[in-house]
């Protein structure tokens, strides 16, 4: 990168936390300013960064003096037009394409102006070609998402895995108008911030995690549903030991949040035509009756 960089984080949210302390806690960051339309979301969210940060100084995984740096350089406004000079916007406002299109078309006209499109191999220069909006979604197209601003050539998915702090994978997706540059800054800004990329080649629903992750979690609520398990810690451990992964699928659900699982199978669902992306009705139930999973203290299981 050709200098420290201002980054702006829309949402202060779970995610919006988490990417907010990634990005704080890089060399490559000069400030991470988080913006929420609620002011007790934002002290939620830099009292959870603190407390974050305190268990990773606890653990021996940073100094206190890399915790203090990165506290120093967050800081807070509930006002989009704050956002005017940042380098790298992250948007990660609910998964909702209307709410993210608003959001979108305001930015576009709060950031600073592009003074020049790159061409061919340039590389992405924050001083001329302007800031790069990013968006966090997990699945809505981001070339609808760009289609809400006056230059979708700047637009592009940077997609963090929950939780944001411990997972490495993001996920860089182009949008049909994004330019090559952009792809390659948030490629690199990516690298710059200790997290692996991943570049999807095509902006198609669901990317490539959740295209294959959902239809797995999916099943499994027809699998309970349909009784070939009425035991939904049955169905977890024959996959935990079968498979050799962390979670079981419905523990895995319960984590990500019910509502968000079922909000991408609607996603896939509607955008592929295919019923075998339909949500199961279970799922829709649970969802239905607010067991989102454990942050709403019940989901597939009872949390405490």
């Amino acid at each position: 990168m050709p200098r420290l960089l201002r980054f702006g984080v829309v949402g202060a949210g779970q995610m919006g936390a988490g990417i907010a302390q990634v990005l704080a806690s890089s060399s490559s960051a000069s400030s991470v300013l988080v913006t929420d339309t609620s002011t007790s979301a934002l002290t939620r969210s830099v009292e959870g960064i603190a407390s974050s940060l305190a268990r990773f100084v606890s653990k021996g995984r940073i100094s206190a003096d890399a915790r203090d740096d990165a506290m120093h350089r967050i800081a807070t406004s509930s006002s989009l037009d704050d956002l005017h000079l940042c380098d790298v916007i992250v948007e990660a406002v609910p998964e909702d394409e209307s709410l993210k299109r608003q959001m979108f078309a305001k930015l576009d006209h709060i950031v600073r102006p592009q003074l020049e499109t790159p061409s061919g191999t340039t590389p992405w220069d924050f001083d001329k070609n302007g800031p790069i909006l990013a968006t966090n979604t997990s699945s809505v197209s981001i070339t609808r998402i760009a289609s809400a601003t006056r230059n979708a050539s700047r637009v592009v998915g940077v997609h963090f895995m929950n939780p944001v702090p411990i997972m490495k994978l993001v996920e860089i997706i182009p949008g049909a108008d994004t330019c090559q540059a952009a792809v390659e800054a948030s490629v690199q800004i990516v690298n710059d911030i200790g997290k692996v990329p991943v570049a999807a080649d095509a902006d198609r629903p669901g990317f490539i995690v959740n295209r294959i992750l959902m239809p797995y979690i999916n099943e499994a609520f027809f699998a309970l549903m349909e009784g070939v398990s009425r035991d939904p810690h049955a169905i977890d451990t024959a996959m935990q030991l079968g498979t050799n992964v962390p979670m079981g699928p419905l523990t895995l659900a319960d984590h990500i949040g019910l509502d968000t699982c079922l909000s991408i199978m609607r996603v896939l669902h509607h955008g592929l035509g295919d019923d075998k992306y339909r949500p199961c009705p279970l799922l829709v139930s649970y969802v239905d009756a607010q067991r989102l999973g454990k942050k709403a203290g019940r989901g597939v299981f009872e949390y405490k």
